[in-house]
């Protein structure tokens, strides 16, 4: 997707946010409210002070005119609670930021589970529609954002709105015409911080949504990144990830600027709110209406006047940026689920591989006039090996998806030893099968590990057993410490040797069933030859079923299932297929011609394409 196709200026629903993070707080609102008391008792005791270092003030200014002598066990009273008053307003803003450490470091655990669980339940629609940056994104970038800002907002916005408005009633108790002074001046910082506030919210909006783009467009391009060297797209990534980069720069940098006018503008109102009290407290005292003592009052109730407005106004902008964040994560949290299957215990006591596809229909959800498949109907025989060919868009990998259901039927229904694979759990439905895919997977641990993935109880001898029967127990031997070398980065293995790791594990899997993506593409000519025998001890006695991408794969096929356009066209074994001289045998036989490329499906048909257009 280029990155100018989307507008971030649209409106965004931060009202739903709001309330979605006020509901996920709920399990912790009563630490939530424990912190928040403490902290406004901690703002609350600090506004007692002033008062009593205007009292002090007086008591030596009046000793200074010769009025009288300084009351020193007075002072030191008046000193002691002071400090207490510091101290305890110390202590309880300590308390508060515990409480609220331990409260968010909870919460972030327990929105990366959800977030988790959520994976596992979102159909395989929803990441053919978004790119796994983004949802990586949701999970890292905007989990931090959102439990950073509950933590270094929330108290500091409460505590600061009752520090403020303890500050405005102690002022007006002390001197009116003084607390007006403070007030009128603040009001400027209140007005223009609210203004800000208004215009930047779809700048962090923005800014959340470019940086999960730019996430999912480093993970795709640099997933294929050898792709990209051979294919010499190297000037085309750069320029559109330069595109990607400054859109997250310029949505980031506006973001940025406007919150970052709230300190300057609180830091001038401060400074402004500082004069203008002395002035006014200069003029006051040589008129008579004031003492020295109010002048020293206000000049740190200028202070604690000022200090909340700054921290309600960044606690805002961060806000801001918490419930953009909120709005991504709480959005795929709500996404639609896989149904419940709880209800669900069909079982397959004794799996024989009987397979039966009986009229079966299938539309993706984003798509569902576009039918994949139309009218599919198949009897597979326990133990056979079935290869599915045809053309890319054909409905093979789709075929595969339904029999695993990782997509549900439009119509009709898959059988496996005559029970409906709907009436199964899915976790059930998956058990049957073993896959070796085309995408080869390996983990950063050991060489065991990567082996018996989520399987116990194996033992060393069945593991290079299998590593035998892919040819790979040479390069397990070789290795510095064998079964237990950790694979990473600095491993030096082969993309063959990554699809021989693959089918090894497949075979220590040892499921009843197997599913194989053209699981020899990545290997050279000997090492296809290797794999094709370990495949046939593999697929022995198993229903297997084999996507083709390559004729020469699939000649001692049981069962050859040739599909265009989402049905089968023909069905039969090599020599049945050969015999009837259609659709199959004139893909084989034109494999053998000069122009057939690699001798893929697709190649012999884009050859057959270029012959007739000429």
């Amino acid at each position: 997707m280029s990155p100018r196709s989307k507008s971030y200026d649209r409106p965004k629903n931060l009202k739903k946010a709001g309330r979605d993070l006020y509901v996920y707080l709920k399990p912790y609102i009563l630490p939530l409210v424990i912190a928040l008391l403490f902290g406004i008792a901690s703002a609350l005791l600090a506004i007692f002070v002033p008062g009593l270092v205007g009292a002090m003030s007086n008591l030596i200014s009046e000793a200074v005119e010769g009025q009288a002598a300084i009351d020193m066990a007075q002072m030191a009273a008046m000193g002691i609670v002071a400090l207490g008053l510091i101290v305890l307003s110390a202590v309880l803003s300590l308390f508060t930021t515990l409480i609220f450490n331990r409260m968010t470091l909870r919460m972030s655990r327990r929105l990366r589970d959800d977030l988790e669980r959520k994976i596992n339940l979102v159909p395989l629609s929803y990441y053919s529609q978004n790119a796994y940056g983004d949802v990586l994104s949701r999970f890292t970038n905007d989990v931090n954002l959102i439990v950073d800002s509950v933590n270094n907002s929330l108290s500091p916005i409460v505590t600061g709105v009752f520090q403020f408005v303890g500050c405005v009633v102690m002022m007006f108790v002390t001197e009116w015409r003084m607390a007006i002074t403070a007030v009128v001046a603040s009001l400027i910082g209140i007005v223009l911080t609210f203004v800000i506030m208004g215009r930047s919210q779809k700048y962090f909006v923005a800014k959340q949504e470019a940086l999960g783009d730019l996430n999912g467009y480093i993970e795709e391009m640099y997933g294929g990144h050898d792709v990209v060297k051979v294919s010499g797209a190297d000037q085309q990534v750069k320029e559109e990830f330069k595109a990607y980069n400054r859109r997250e720069m310029k949505a980031n940098f506006l973001a940025q600027v406007l919150s970052g006018l709230m300190p300057v503008i609180n830091t001038f109102v401060g400074n402004f709110s500082y004069v203008a009290v002395c002035v006014v407290g200069a003029i006051g005292v040589s008129q008579g209406w004031l003492t020295f003592g109010v002048i020293s009052s206000f000049i740190l109730f200028a202070r604690l006047f000022t200090s909340p407005l700054s921290s309600i106004s960044q606690g805002l902008a961060q806000m801001q940026s918490c419930l953009a964040a909120s709005e991504r994560v709480f959005s795929f949290l709500a996404e639609g689920e896989l149904p419940n299957e709880e209800g669900k215990t069909a079982q397959i006591p004794v799996i024989k591989g009987e397979v039966d596809f009986e009229h079966v229909r299938f539309a993706y959800d984003d798509e569902p006039d576009k039918i994949v498949i139309s009218d599919f109907s198949c009897h597979v025989k326990p133990g056979q090996k079935v290869a599915i060919v045809g053309p890319t868009g054909a409905g093979k990998t789709t075929l595969v998806n339904l029999l695993m259901r990782f997509y549900e039927l439009r119509g009709g229904s898959i059988k496996i030893d005559g029970v409906d694979t709907s009436t199964m759990k899915r976790e059930s439905v998956h058990d049957l099968f073993g896959m070796v895919l085309q995408d080869t997977w390996l983990f950063e641990g050991t060489v065991r590990e990567n082996l018996v993935f989520n399987k116990t109880g194996v033992s060393d001898d069945d593991i290079m057993k299998a590593a035998r029967a892919c040819g790979i127990d040479s390069f397990i031997a070789s290795l510095p410490h064998g079964l237990d070398t950790v694979l990473d980065d600095n491993t030096s293995i082969s993309a063959g040797q990554k699809q021989l790791f693959t089918i090894a594990r497949a075979m220590i899997q040892n499921n009843p069933m197997l599913i194989l993506d053209e699981a020899t593409s990545n290997v050279d000519t000997r090492t296809e030859i290797l794999i094709q025998v370990a495949m046939d001890q593999l697929t022995s006695g198993r229903t297997s079923f084999v996507i083709a991408h390559r004729l020469s794969t699939i000649k001692n096929a049981d069962l050859i299932l040739v599909i265009s356009h989402g049905d089968i066209v023909e069905q039969g074994n090599h020599a049945e297929l050969l015999a009837k001289n259609g659709f199959y045998a004139n893909l084989y036989n034109s494999q053998f011609d000069e122009n057939a490329g690699d001798g893929s499906i697709d190649s012999i048909i884009k050859e057959k394409n270029l012959a007739k257009a000429s």
